[in-house]
């Protein structure tokens, strides 16, 4: 399949998944917290979530069990947990209040919509299949198809492609710094969701435009009104 081109004027909304389009970042962190308790490791919640939230299964996996684990290794520690977190999370999942309302809005303005996610593929399908969302969305990007995981911004970079549209002109959801990194990174302007984290957490971040509890809370003009993020000559990709 040919990604589209992107549009010199043509206005994204990329949607992390995780704690972003659906609440459960508890529920993750206490399928990983349960996970590595059966390998002997005593986890605090909120460091972890820190340091892991957006970064690809098998990267976390190696940093807590070591880069010795061979990709069949990783990949079947990770499909464990996986399974463990859909277990806990599915007679609760449910959008983030007001994102029904709010993606409606932002297609009628003719925005597009995409998502990008650090999650694995059966994730992917168990939250946009189980809601009945994925027919929302003009492009979709997963962990199976890039690399690296954030606050690396191939993820992003590759699901505004897809959608059609440039850096400058997309916008990204998350919950997470390491995800807002990955934003900057892409050079995309960033909405933060305190789903998870205080407003606090995001404080040092340039390309953050707006803070809010939930989607109800967000004004689609207003966004789409903030000034492209440019980026300087310290960012990395």
């Amino acid at each position: 399949m040919t990604a589209p081109t992107s549009s010199s004027s043509q206005r994204a909304f990329i949607f992390d998944m995780d704690g972003t389009i659906v609440d459960n970042m508890a529920f993750h962190t206490k399928s990983w917290l349960a996970f590595f308790e059966r390998r002997g490791h005593t986890l605090d919640p909120d460091a972890f979530f820190r340091d892991t939230a957006g970064r690809q299964g098998h990267e976390i996996m190696r940093t807590y069990l070591g880069d010795h684990l061979t990709r069949e290794e990783s990949a079947a520690l990770d499909f464990e947990k996986e399974s463990l977190y859909r277990e806990l999370y599915a007679p609760h999942l449910a959008v983030t209040k007001g994102f029904d309302l709010f993606i409606a809005a932002a297609k009628s303005a003719g925005t597009k919509l995409a998502v990008a996610t650090a999650a694995p593929n059966e994730n992917i399908a168990f939250t946009l299949d189980g809601l009945d969302l994925r027919k929302q969305f003009d492009a979709i990007a997963g962990a199976a198809d890039v690399a690296r995981g954030k606050p690396n911004p191939d993820v992003f970079l590759l699901a505004a492609e897809r959608a059609g549209a440039l850096p400058a002109n997309s916008i990204v959801f998350e919950d997470a710094p390491l995800g807002v990194e990955a934003a900057r990174r892409a050079g995309m302007r960033a909405v933060v969701l305190t789903t998870t984290l205080p407003a606090e957490a995001f404080a040092d971040y340039d390309n953050v435009i707006a803070v809010a509890r939930d989607f109800s809370e967000l004004d689609i003009a207003a966004l789409f009104a903030s000034e492209p993020y440019v980026l300087d000559d310290a960012t990395t990709n």
